[in-house]
């Protein structure tokens, strides 16, 4: 008989497979992998613990490789930032860090939340083709709606 975090697991399986979700698929298919070994109670926690700080660490390599290629410079970043586009662009950046950073705090102080951001996620990924950017940025947008709602409800 499947344990009910198996069944979940499998049915995120599905889910992923039928929104063709690359991401999901590799993370539940590990999280699957580490259960039926055995590891769950070495493993596990310290992926919950740690993991968005790797995920985070993994994301800004990525982002920092055309740098360190060559492809960007210090001409490119100049050129770039004669443009109001640029501009923009550096705003974004900012706001979504920041956005981010609530975001872990509200994963920090109610952890719960996390269930409701994923499966908003599945939803979004499965029915309207979105792309699964992660809890962090999600669970930003949601401390911030939050504190709208409380300014309002006070």
């Amino acid at each position: 008989m499947f344990s009910q975090p198996v069944l979940f697991l499998l049915i995120l399986l599905a889910v992923g497979f039928i929104a063709k979700n690359q991401s999901l698929l590799i993370a539940v298919g590990c999280l699957l992998v580490i259960k039926l070994l055995g590891l769950e109670s070495k493993l596990l926690p310290t992926i919950g613990t740690k993991g968005i700080n790797w995920g985070v660490t993994v994301i800004t390599i990525a982002v920092l490789v055309p740098i360190a290629t060559g492809e960007i410079g210090f001409k490119q970043l100049a050129d770039a930032l004669k443009s109001s586009y640029a501009w923009i662009a550096l705003g974004a950046g900012v706001a979504v860090a920041l956005i981010a950073k609530n975001g872990l705090t509200l994963l920090a102080e109610d952890p719960h939340i996390t269930a409701a951001l994923v499966f908003g996620t599945i939803l979004a990924v499965s029915l309207f083709n979105g792309v699964a950017v992660g809890p962090l940025i999600g669970a930003g947008i949601a401390y911030i709606a939050m504190q709208v709602v409380k300014l309002f409800s006070s």
